[in-house]
């Protein structure tokens, strides 16, 4: 496959996709693209995963290379940097999927991973004729159900040019962040601030409980005041305060605080290595890594139970 060149392929026709990484958010972007009208191959390590793209339409492939063996655009959605690393670059460095991939394939990586690691996968593949872009989204598992997601890219123009109708399909706001990592940078410093904003709202909404207030009229009292905030507008921490969050239902769904912890462990990191101060997202990750021991898998809200631990149960 490596000796082909693929750049000149018909820009009037919809590109075969291989889509690898069927997770929470991976699936519903993938059944997007089916829904849209484009051919996918997809592979994932469930079986489960994979059988629900099989009965929306695509082909289940036996590893990433059998996905990417007809296709002119590869998009990935992987827990972590180092199960991107491994699915382009291989154990090796020279034997994952970039090694197989013909010149002029579009690789799209919608993972959220260190910029370190989406430069090192970028340059990989420039040498090899490959396009690549960093493309994190936000926007939860809402968004990518409903194809509403926001894009943040990093990579050359040209080739953010002939990714952005896919993007379109899964969604609504596309950002272009600048160059190779400039995604991932953007995406960290949003999910920091996020963090923030989560764990500051959890913990002025628990003052005023304790001090007699209703969570909901206190919500709106600061939604139209100074505090007002996105995890206000549409995401209360507060158990019954908003219909259709994961704080109503358990905190099930949503954005798990695992993850959260993964993303501001990604901004400490970027914040090291650049000497930035960040007291505030510090404070954040403190705060979810504490979380995190015993509610990895519940709702990143769930920091709510941190004040109040019977709205956990």
């Amino acid at each position: 496959m490596g000796t082909k060149d693929i750049s000149t392929m018909n820009n009037n026709s919809k590109p075969d996709i291989a889509f690898i990484g069927l997770g929470n958010m991976g699936a519903p972007m993938a059944e997007n693209l089916l829904k849209a009208g484009y051919t996918l191959s997809v592979f994932d390590l469930s079986d489960a995963a994979t059988q629900r793209l099989e009965k929306a339409g695509a082909r289940v492939a036996q590893s990433p290379k059998d996905a990417a063996s007809n296709a002119q655009v590869v998009i990935s959605m992987l827990p972590a940097g180092q199960h991107v690393h491994s699915v382009y670059l291989g154990d090796s460095g020279a034997n994952g999927l970039l090694a197989e991939l013909p010149k002029g394939t579009l690789v799209i990586d919608s993972s959220t991973i260190a910029a370190a690691d989406a430069r090192t996968v970028a340059d990989a593949a420039s040498q090899l004729g490959i396009d690549f872009l960093d493309a994190p989204v936000s926007g939860g598992t809402g968004g990518a159900i409903a194809g509403s997601l926001t894009f943040i890219v990093g990579g050359d123009d040209d080739v953010f040019a002939k990714a952005e109708p896919i993007l379109a399909v899964m969604g609504k706001n596309i950002f272009h962040a600048g160059e190779h990592g400039a995604g991932q940078v953007a995406k960290i410093c949003n999910n920091m601030l996020l963090g923030i904003l989560m764990a500051g709202t959890a913990e002025a909404i628990n003052l005023g409980v304790k001090n007699g207030l209703d969570p909901k009229v206190l919500s709106d009292i600061m939604l139209q005041s100074s505090g007002r905030n996105w995890t206000l507008e549409v995401y209360n921490p507060y158990p019954q305060v908003m219909e259709n969050v994961p704080s109503s239902n358990g905190y099930q769904g949503g954005f798990m605080s695992k993850l959260m912890q993964k993303d501001l462990n990604l901004a400490m990191q970027t914040a090291q290595d650049t000497h930035v101060d960040t007291p505030m997202g510090a404070k954040a990750t403190e705060l979810y890594a504490t979380h995190t021991l015993e509610n990895g898998d519940k709702d990143f809200s769930s920091i709510m139970g941190r004040h109040d631990a019977s709205v956990l149960f």
